[in-house]
């Protein structure tokens, strides 16, 4: 009976020693501080002519790193319209941003889009359903919330991807 008595007053010790030990420099409220450094923004388009429209939306969330470096995903659908064609694009990307300054953001942007495209010709209508992969890196000016800049299709292919131009022009907005 003796050895039974000291294994359990032996174990019950364990057991609290362990209790008051896991306490120790245990903050009361323990906080998550992965939110804080989520920031969502995107983007808006809007654009029309004689007989064209053009509408895109571009919500994204990316994760502050460190003050010099953020990566986040981001979600994309744009609608086109013309005379003789419809076209809907939609899809997801991987943003990375790198901040060297304050003013200077860099980024490199791997954009995987599905392209839905009805061409209307004399004979009835062509359609074309294809997915499309970008690879953009980019340069442009920061201020607070607000990057101006342009970005490079490392992927470009004349006559065969949907831009018109390896170049394109931006603005990203992030609260």
């Amino acid at each position: 009976m003796k050895p039974l008595r000291f294994i359990l007053l032996g174990m019950m010790l364990l057991f609290c020693f362990t209790g008051m030990f896991a306490q120790i420099g245990v903050p009361a409220q323990h906080k998550n501080d992965f939110w804080d450094n989520v920031r969502f923004g995107g983007g808006l388009g809007i654009g029309f002519g004689n007989g064209y429209f053009s509408g895109s939306i571009s919500p994204s969330a990316i994760y502050d790193v460190n003050p010099y470096f953020s990566v986040g995903p981001a979600l994309q659908f744009s609608y086109q319209s013309g005379e003789n064609f419809n076209t809907t694009l939609y899809g997801a990307s991987l943003l990375t941003l790198f901040n060297p300054i304050r003013e200077l953001q860099l980024s490199a942007e791997l954009e995987q889009l599905r392209v839905n495209q009805t061409l209307e010709l004399d004979g009835g209508n062509l359609e074309a359903n294809f997915w499309n992969t970008a690879l953009f890196a980019g340069a442009g000016y920061r201020t607070q919330n607000v990057t101006i800049g342009v970005r490079y299709n490392v992927l470009y292919k004349d006559g065969e991807d949907i831009y018109t131009s390896p170049w394109s022009p931006f603005v990203r907005v992030y609260f």
